[in-house]
């Protein structure tokens, strides 16, 4: 079933603000909310549903690839992690999300005192940036690259805890182990309980008496991975993608944050892109455009031969059907265009220059275009139309 579009999803314009998005989302949560609608697995779908159409639209730059893309843009582009939206469940939801509903881990502890009672594990890591020079080569086909990145990673020690030993690590006495403490405040609509991440242990229901030497407590050191990326055909230039889990680790077993990876587009000594269309232009001398030959020109997938019929114009642009590059998760490819450009010689020698003046004033070398003729603007503004 084709996905809806994320705006109708939280029931905004394609102009929302960062603050108009946010109280979309909530409301359409907490409609659908699992606490609210228990058993219903449809509630938890277009629960899910909202929190992927979030996700994308308060991003800036997911934001911007699917108001120029669609779906296709945001979808299953970071390799084994692609983009967070398509592959949440539930935990992710409330991890990353909740702050949206105020207080608390899930958004209706607030209101009902109960909720789904699971225990942050430390804090959570940051996420790294990194940038990957690509040629259109690698662009075309997609490619695989390994990359080495220097980051926090879990202290092998401790396992990532950050206590000395399995003796050092102790119930958190302020929430007992549930990483939250509860409070009751009266409005006027009554006693309502809330919910807080415990101040003690942070969320995480525990306390550290001794810690690991060699973390000294974080839980995490300074370290290098190897990363394999998988990217797609198709890319852009600035393009970003992310690799959920492949960022800093987290605080005392913490969740690690993600890794984006802005793609960079190296530039090529003869071909020029425009979107998915590959751009060449090619110099023939005036004698090849007068009686026609035939030329090699580059694509990506290496050269191919066309022929130049007697009497081509300067400006004149030939379309090699899909030798363009791939579009983004989506069929079909782009074309080349072939602009022609008839070299005008800067320097004659004698014998030429005679050559020259005898045709000049031929009646055949008089320009006559046609009303047919078209601009190259005009040309131009039909290919990419």
């Amino acid at each position: 079933m084709a996905k809806r579009d994320y705006y109708e999803i939280l029931g905004v314009g394609r102009d929302a603000d960062e603050s108009t998005l946010k109280k979309a989302y909530r409301k359409v949560a907490m409609q659908f909310h699992p606490d609210r609608n228990p058993g219903n697995k449809e509630a938890e779908e277009k629960f899910k549903e909202a929190a992927e159409a979030y996700e994308v639209l308060n991003d800036p730059d997911k934001r911007a690839r699917y108001d120029r893309y669609g779906h296709a843009g945001v979808e299953g582009m970071g390799g084994g992690g692609g983009f967070q939206g398509g592959g949440m469940n539930m935990e992710d939801i409330f991890a990353q999300f909740g702050d949206i509903f105020g207080e608390g881990g899930s958004p209706f502890e607030s209101f009902f005192g109960g909720g789904r009672g699971q225990r942050q594990q430390g804090q959570k890591g940051s996420n790294l940036r990194v940038k990957l020079s690509l040629n259109l080569e690698e662009i075309a086909n997609g490619v695989s690259k390994k990359i080495k990145v220097r980051k926090q990673v879990s202290c092998a020690t401790c396992g990532g805890s950050g206590a000395k030993d399995r003796q050092s690590v102790a119930t958190c006495g302020t929430c007992r182990g549930s990483g939250y403490v509860r409070q009751v405040k009266q409005t006027f609509l009554g006693a309502m309980q809330t919910t807080t991440t415990c101040p003690t242990c942070h969320g995480s229901g525990q306390t550290i008496s001794a810690f690991c030497g060699s973390c000294k407590g974080e839980g995490r050191i300074t370290g290098e991975e190897t990363i394999e990326i998988n990217i797609p055909a198709g890319v852009e230039d600035g393009m970003q993608l992310s690799l959920r889990g492949k960022g800093n680790a987290g605080l005392r077993g913490g969740p690690p944050g993600d890794l984006l990876i802005t793609i960079e587009e190296e530039a090529h000594e003869e071909l020029h892109r425009e979107g998915n269309n590959i751009i060449y232009d090619l110099y023939i001398n005036f004698a090849d455009a007068a009686l026609g030959t035939t030329s090699e020109v580059p694509t990506i997938d290496g050269k191919v031969k066309i022929k130049i019929p007697a009497g081509t114009q300067s400006g004149k642009i030939f379309r090699l059907k899909d030798k363009g590059l791939p579009h983004v998760q989506a069929h079909g490819r782009g074309d080349q265009l072939v602009h022609v450009n008839v070299w005008t010689p800067k320097k004659l020698t004698d014998e030429e220059r005679q050559l020259m003046e005898r045709i000049r004033t031929q009646p055949n070398f008089q320009p006559a275009p046609g009303k047919g003729e078209r601009t190259f603007f005009e040309r131009m503004r039909d290919y990419f139309s």
